[in-house]
């Protein structure tokens, strides 16, 4: 039974997931035109979603893998922006409430921070994991190296 809950419920997250980029990929052509030579822009602009879908679903499949190694309940609550950053403070064991300063702008880098760091500790990792959000490239590769190593 459970298994089947399973499977459905990621079944709705991907369907769920695919709905909203289709919804984003039609308003792609219709802003790409409101300039002169828009249109030219639109490739470009499709690309950039696509990019920013996949990361999307990369960072959110970590996190929750993530949750699943942490034994973290809740786990789908990864695919859910708001609810995302709820998690990883059930992840790093932080209070909830710190959601409040994930959302304040300059004060929500320190704080995100502090999470990453806790969650690398909650992975036996060295919390210095959590510090290299901080480098451009590397914060790609933080969340995978922390939902998939041993």
């Amino acid at each position: 039974m459970r298994s089947l809950l399973q499977r459905r419920s990621k079944l709705m997250v991907v369907a769920l997931t695919l709905l909203a980029s289709l919804t984003l990929l039609t308003a792609v052509p219709a802003f790409g035109q409101e300039v002169p030579g828009g249109e030219a822009l639109v490739p470009l602009v499709m690309i950039m979603y696509g990019v920013m879908i996949v990361a999307y679903i990369y960072s959110a499949l970590a996190l929750q893998v993530i949750a699943r190694k942490t034994n973290t309940t809740n786990g789908w609550w990864a695919w859910i922006p708001i609810l995302q950053i709820i998690l990883s403070l059930n992840i790093a064991r932080k209070p909830t409430w710190w959601i409040v300063l994930c959302l304040i702008p300059i004060v929500n880098f320190v704080f995100l921070i502090m999470v990453w760091m806790a969650i690398a500790e909650a992975r036996n990792k060295p919390s210095w994991w959590g510090i290299l959000l901080i480098v451009p490239v590397v914060q790609f590769i933080v969340p995978g190296y922390l939902a998939w190593s041993d």
